[in-house]
């Protein structure tokens, strides 16, 4: 009987790297190269991948085969991954907006309950990033790749309280006391 090969502390990792991350196909595309004998079929794939936890990530690959395109994008993803900190682990700390070519992103961020409200390439990446509350709005181009460019180009502006507050050599409970008056003042002035 074959005994099981032993797998290092390396393989053993890296399973449970890629087990903490989940993946989601955002696009395939079927390309036709035309050649002497007649059409040649290739396959592009769109992948995000996320651990849910404030870690998402694209990535794009080609193949002739869909399973070895979706594999291809999976990898390039994981090798770019971004972090994005989280208000309550649900939300953005604040609204941003991102631009890619002629995709135009506004995000912002929602109380409790809200749930996703967003168009389907920045789906994929907030349920991969781990957020519950958002509302996003796509403006120009539905090209999902644009789209999700533009979508890590607003996610790469946030910025949380703490990291403001050490930027700046003030207290964080400073900073989140400022923006909460400033939301009592609009408020009141809007009374009036």
């Amino acid at each position: 009987m074959a005994r099981p090969q032993s797998r290092g502390p390396q393989g053993r990792d890296r399973d449970d790297r890629d087990n903490e991350f989940v993946d989601k196909l955002v696009h395939i595309n079927r390309v036709a190269k035309v050649v002497k004998g007649g059409r040649r079929f290739g396959f592009a794939a769109l992948v995000v991948v996320g651990d849910q936890k404030g870690r998402v990530g694209f990535g794009h690959g080609k193949a002739r085969e869909v399973p070895e395109a979706i594999r291809k994008a999976t990898e390039s993803a994981k090798r770019g991954l971004l972090r994005v900190p989280l208000r309550e682990g649900r939300t953005l700390h604040h609204d941003v907006e991102g631009h890619h070519g002629a995709g135009r992103v506004v995000l912002r961020a929602a109380p409790p309950g809200t749930g996703i409200i967003a168009g389907g390439p920045m789906r994929a990446v907030f349920e991969t990033l781990g957020i519950h509350d958002v509302v996003a709005k796509s403006v120009g181009t539905s090209n999902p790749y644009n789209m999700i460019r533009a979508t890590f180009d607003a996610l790469s502006q946030e910025d949380s309280p703490r990291s403001v507050a050490a930027r700046r050599g003030k207290k964080v409970s400073e900073i989140v006391s400022r923006r909460r008056d400033d939301a009592g003042d609009a408020a009141g002035a809007a009374d009036v």
